[in-house]
């Protein structure tokens, strides 16, 4: 599989290249997004990770460029944490997914296995597990024509649970990727915050019950158990 890194700051460069071709993956990178659009537009690529702060063109330039030049390899934007705007952006410009920094390089790797299964068959902005549908335009979950809308803190939470369905994530993994500061055992802020999206999941009625639970799982964190 060959992918293309375009991404500006070395260390997480080689911290991603050495990740990926771990798995097995060949990876080209590009420090600048001259560099970066050249590559993306003259060789074929399996998908493409794409960091929008980039010196010369920027990702979302280069991102534009490419849709609309009909290049259609999936697109995975690397974002700051905070940065909505950008991504609601991205999206909206063709983008097929994106992943806030700092990540882990396992859940890129598992992203990108994602992304070229469902390639070209599946709605964007919409991250979907069974009949979940998790809407990250309108921060909104989804569920047999229901509707229930989410905080910006409860909409990330879920996403990150949505994206590693079945799958255990810690309290500190939550709280890092959610929150943006080491795990403090004496906060309760995941907890809090996990009880609300329960909450909302409940007032989808049985359809929100059917679907998945988020499970609690004693002395480590939480999942959400698809059934």
């Amino acid at each position: 599989m060959k992918v293309l890194l375009v991404e500006d700051e070395q260390k997480i460069a080689d911290f991603i290249c050495e990740g990926l071709r771990a798995k097995n993956l060949k990876v080209t990178h590009c420090a600048d997004g001259n560099q970066g659009y050249q590559a993306a537009s003259n060789n074929t690529y399996d998908v493409i990770i794409l960091d929008i702060m980039l010196p010369g063109r920027d990702g979302l330039d280069i991102l534009r460029s490419l849709r609309q030049q009909g290049v259609d390899t999936p697109i995975i934007l690397l974002t700051a944490r905070n940065e909505l705007g950008d991504r609601v952006q991205g999206l909206d410009m063709g983008a097929d997914d994106y992943l806030a920094k700092p990540f882990y390089v396992e859940e890129l790797h598992a992203r990108i296995q994602a992304l070229l299964r469902r390639h070209g068959g599946t709605q964007q902005h919409v991250v979907e597990v069974g009949a979940l549908q998790l809407d990250c335009i309108n921060r909104s979950i989804n569920c047999q024509g229901q509707s229930v809308e989410l905080t910006s803190r409860e909409f990330s939470l879920l996403e990150h649970l949505m994206r590693s369905p079945n799958q255990v994530l810690t309290r500190g993994q939550l709280l890092e990727h959610v929150w943006g500061y080491d795990f403090d055992p004496c906060t309760n802020v995941v907890d809090v915050c996990i009880k609300r999206i329960r909450n909302k999941m409940a007032s989808l009625g049985k359809a929100g019950k059917m679907v998945g639970a988020i499970e609690s799982v004693r002395g480590t964190g939480y999942r959400l158990s698809i059934r």
